[in-house]
Parts: C-alpha cells; structure tokens; sequence
C-alpha cells in the first residue's frame, strides 16, 4: 500500500489516464475527483462489498437446500397442499 499526503488541488496519477485530485479537505473527510477513461469502474468501496453481500444472499449454499428439502420430505402431504398457492 502506497500512502501520500496531498494538500488541496494536488493531484495523483495512476497509470498515463487516471487522475486523482484533492477538491477539500474537511475534518470529518476529504472530497475527490476522478478523472478516468469510461471503461474503468469507480465504486465506494462499500458499496462493492454490499453487492457481493446481495449476490452471496441470493446464492443459497448446499446445506441450506438440503436442510429445506430434508424438511419438506418429512412433512405430511396434507401441509404440503395447505402451503400450495393454486
């Protein structure tokens, strides 16, 4: 990790087309600017991790099926069509 102090409108550069610029610099955080090509994706990082979240959610692990499918076999025909929505 590459860690740099910069005062107000200095910027960094990553690559030849990536260009970071301090706008202000509050007590509570400091505002960015970004300039880069269309193609190259900037996300907050949290939001990149509640992404992934939402993904890992929707793609229920093994167990998890096999625990509900163990539950529905051993529950009595009768309750399975009382659950049906039709």
């Amino acid at each position: 990790m590459l860690i740099l102090r910069r005062k107000k409108n200095e910027s960094i550069l990553i690559g030849d087309n990536i260009r970071i610029t301090i706008i202000e610099c509050a007590g509570d955080g400091v505002r960015l600017a970004i300039d880069a090509p269309k193609q190259i994706s900037i996300l907050r990082e949290e939001l990149s991790e509640a992404e992934q979240a939402n993904k890992n959610a929707l793609t229920p692990d093994m167990n998890s099926i096999r625990m509900l499918q163990s539950i529905f076999k051993k529950r009595p025909e009768s309750e399975a069509k009382a659950d049906s929505p039709d």
